[in-house]
């Protein structure tokens, strides 16, 4: 994957002297950081982020714990990896993360398409643990679990303020053991455990399925390793078959890597821009699209849902600012955030947050998500009754546009 990965899902130089100085482990040797000068004096309010700090207060709480925490001898490298997670929380942004490596393996293997879990997305929305999408034929879909669920505990720990990464170390399991969680789910009023078997999670990031009626229905679950291939297998199908129309189903599809999403889009728009990366400092910088267009002349609507995020974003952002499809379905999930993954030398690693995407016509999507151009919701009612209205609002554009087209 490289050393530096930049990623859609979904990272400081202050690691690597701050790792430097907790391995060397001389407290006499570290350095005061200030001398206790108060700044922004005409302020209306200073607060203790305001001071300076004597970095030696770190040695104090690390010898504090070693000598006094009651259960003894206290793992050096326990606390070693807690000060580097909490170092990391101190941004208080839920997508820039630490990951020990064990859990960095775990990110890893997930981006693969394969890991032992309940095959569920997570993120943080509203100070919420929330799941963005269960995994088509996952445990957690088997469960019950719906996109826009809160997690309200796991196992009977409260989430409130929990990290993503926590969570994952939480739901993720071996195949076989049980895991509860606690949902909160928009329209009923109490809260609800739900219990789930965790298995072995395959992913295939792309399905498509040539209708009877001359439409292509295409299902991308992921931007995974192997999405550009199996989009380039439907892209040939679509072609050899004829298709009078597309249906691109983005729905519960999280993201991944980003230039699957940057190739998916190229099917459409060729080589125009598809999405913008704005840094904090304002500079920004364009990605264009490297397909052939030869998806742009066939008739085109994407589903989405509040599961559709990141990379996925990206792709119904495009379409629609392009005027090259109409989106069905429910707004975004709003994960417009970049976020790139250092590898550090033990395994372990850092996933950064240090831009956010903008679409072709620089509309910023994070936090906000994606307006479709035909709001529909899919109801539990739809759902129990195996209905879904937004994919025959869909259909009935489709036919439309064909028809008008001849």
């Amino acid at each position: 994957m490289g050393k530096k990965i930049k990623i859609v899902l979904s990272i400081v130089v202050l690691i690597i002297v701050f790792s430097a100085g907790i391995l060397v482990g001389d407290y006499h040797a570290a350095k005061e950081a200030g001398s206790g000068q108060i700044f922004n004096k005409d302020a209306e309010e200073v607060t203790y982020l305001d001071k300076d700090v004597d970095f030696r207060m770190f040695w104090q709480v690390w010898n504090l714990l070693k000598e006094k925490y009651y259960i003894q001898p206290v793992l050096e490298t326990e606390i070693f990896y807690g000060a580097l997670q909490g170092m990391v929380a101190g941004l208080e942004d839920p997508y820039t993360v630490f990951f020990t490596p064990p859990s960095a393996e775990d990110f890893k293997q997930q981006l693969e398409g394969q890991f032992e879990g309940i095959g569920a997305e997570i993120g943080i929305k509203h100070d919420r643990l929330t799941i963005v999408a269960p995994l088509p034929g996952s445990p957690a879909e088997k469960a019950g679990l719906k996109s826009g669920d809160r997690v309200m505990a796991i196992d009977g720990m409260d989430t409130i303020d929990i990290t993503i990464d926590a969570a994952v170390g939480l739901i993720r399991g071996e195949a076989g053991t049980i895991v509860v969680l606690t949902i909160l789910r928009e329209g009923v009023d109490e809260f609800f455990d739900v219990e789930i078997a965790r298995g072995q999670i395959d992913m295939v990031s792309v399905r498509t399925t040539i209708r009877d009626d001359g439409i292509a229905y295409v299902e991308v679950f992921s931007f995974a390793e192997d999405t550009n291939e199996l989009f380039l297998q439907a892209v040939n199908e679509i072609l050899e078959s004829g298709a009078r129309g597309i249906m691109l189903d983005l729905r519960g599809n999280s993201g991944g890597y980003l230039e699957s999403a940057i190739y998916m889009s190229g099917q459409w728009i060729g080589d125009r821009v598809v999405v913008i990366e704005r840094a904090g400092d304002g500079t920004q910088e364009e990605f264009n699209g490297q397909g052939s267009a030869s998806l742009a002349d066939i008739p085109t609507v994407v589903l989405v849902n509040r599961g559709t995020a990141s990379g996925s974003e990206i792709v119904a952002g495009a379409l629609q600012d392009y005027g090259l499809a109409e989106l069905v379905g429910e707004q975004t999930f709003g994960k417009g955030s970049i976020q790139e993954m250092e590898k550090l030398k033990d395994g372990s690693a850092v996933k950064i947050t240090v831009a956010e995407w903008l679409t072709p016509e620089e509309r910023s999507f994070n936090g906000t998500g994606i307006v479709p151009d035909y709001a529909i919701e899919l109801t539990d009612e739809d759902y129990n009754l195996d209905q879904d209205p937004q994919l025959d609002k869909a259909l009935e554009l489709l036919n439309s546009e064909i028809e008008l087209t001849g």
